[in-house]
């Protein structure tokens, strides 16, 4: 058996591939790795931006590995430390993240890109929540679609299962950008790199307040910021970043971020 996981790195940017013939599932075993790699990531001051993507050209991610279920494998089994897919559970994600969907993206698969921050789609991309047909409920994109979509569209892509195209994804705001195929993951690249050359402590605190505010009325995150409640948040103030933004605007020249 080969590594399941593929990484490979440029600067400060990670790539993460998703390589288990034939379709991309993911497995107890896959999911604990892309946990550790994620969490590697998230700890490694060296890396600032993530890609995801799956290998081949057919399928980014179908979800869990029914077969390996069927030999097994406990839906409610331990996925490590970042949930399934290693991202949607993982603590303290502070770094941006980009899903390149290059082909069929379902159940637990659009429930991974859904944990990025971005996500890129190739032009044949295909995307369904198909759990109500094997008998389990799609849990993180039951949570996550509503907010992230019309309620009425989310409820029935979540009722039905039906499957859907990126026409229909991007009209939804569901995902930022359609590429054709063979330019998807040079796009995703370029993403990346814009986001490399920006400011670390801010996207941290963008996250953040993000993650905060998804549950807290507007007024409660706002104290927690202007009382630096927020790690980093509080981070970002006290830092040598915060000057040189300033400093940079007012001797009009570039900023030269170094996360710190």
């Amino acid at each position: 058996m080969t590594d399941p996981i593929k990484t490979r790195t440029e600067g400060a940017i990670l790539e993460v591939t998703l390589d288990r013939p034939k379709a991309n599932a993911i497995d107890l075993k896959t999911s604990k790795i892309m946990g550790e790699v994620f969490a590697d990531f998230r700890d490694d001051p060296d890396l600032r931006v993530a890609i995801i993507t799956g290998a081949g050209d057919k399928f980014f991610c179908p979800g869990w590995d029914l077969k390996a279920a069927a030999d097994g494998d406990a839906v409610d089994g331990d996925y490590g430390v970042g949930g399934f897919g290693g991202l949607q559970e993982l603590r303290g994600m502070n770094k941006p993240v980009i899903a390149a969907v290059n082909g069929i993206c379902c159940g637990g698969g659009l429930e991974l890109a859904l944990s990025a921050d971005i996500i890129l789609a190739a032009e044949h991309a295909t995307f369904a929540l198909p759990e109500i047909r094997s008998g389990t409920v799609a849990d993180a994109a039951s949570i996550k679609l509503p907010k992230r979509i019309p309620y009425h569209i989310a409820m029935e892509l979540l009722l039905t299962g039906r499957w859907f195209d990126t026409d229909e994804a991007l009209g939804w705001g569901l995902i930022n950008h359609v590429h054709p195929a063979q330019e998807l993951l040079a796009k995703a690249w370029d993403t990346a790199r814009l986001l490399e050359s920006g400011p670390p402590l801010v996207y941290a605190a963008i996250k953040e307040v993000v993650r905060d505010a998804e549950d807290s009325k507007f007024q409660d995150t706002m104290n927690r910021i202007t009382r630096r409640q927020l790690e980093s948040v509080d981070r970002l103030y006290s830092s040598e970043d915060q000057l040189e933004g300033a400093r940079a605007f007012a001797e009009k020249r570039d900023p030269v971020w170094k996360g710190k």
